[in-house]
């Protein structure tokens, strides 16, 4: 499984669905969403400012994140970006690996 945070905002039209059914509808629905495509909410939470809300999600593979974040902003309702998360272990592995890099001019 690969975990993403989804950070986002509602446009206008989301924020009067979240003021309709709440936050507890709408984590029912981004559970909902998530178990359509093969994943799980790990954490969901609202905040104020740059965005509405901060989620933790585990999903089978990039592709699955990717149709699940396309059919969530093909509603208007929300506007959202999500950022891949590595365990510590990735971080090892990668280090681990040879890379053949020349810098500019060297």
């Amino acid at each position: 499984m690969s975990k993403y945070l989804v950070q986002g905002s509602y446009t206008a039209e989301g924020t009067k669905g979240v003021l309709a059914e709440g936050g507890t509808g709408r984590r029912e629905a981004v559970e909902r969403v998530l178990r359509s495509c093969g994943g799980t909410l790990e954490s969901m939470y609202f905040a104020f400012g740059d965005n509405d809300f901060y989620i933790v999600v585990d999903m089978p593979d990039d592709i699955s994140m990717v149709a699940t974040a396309m059919a969530v902003r093909a509603t208007g309702g929300v506007m959202s970006r999500a950022v891949p998360l590595l365990r510590p272990e990735d971080i090892d592995e990668a280090a681990r690996k040879t890379v053949d890099f020349r810098a500019p001019g060297a």
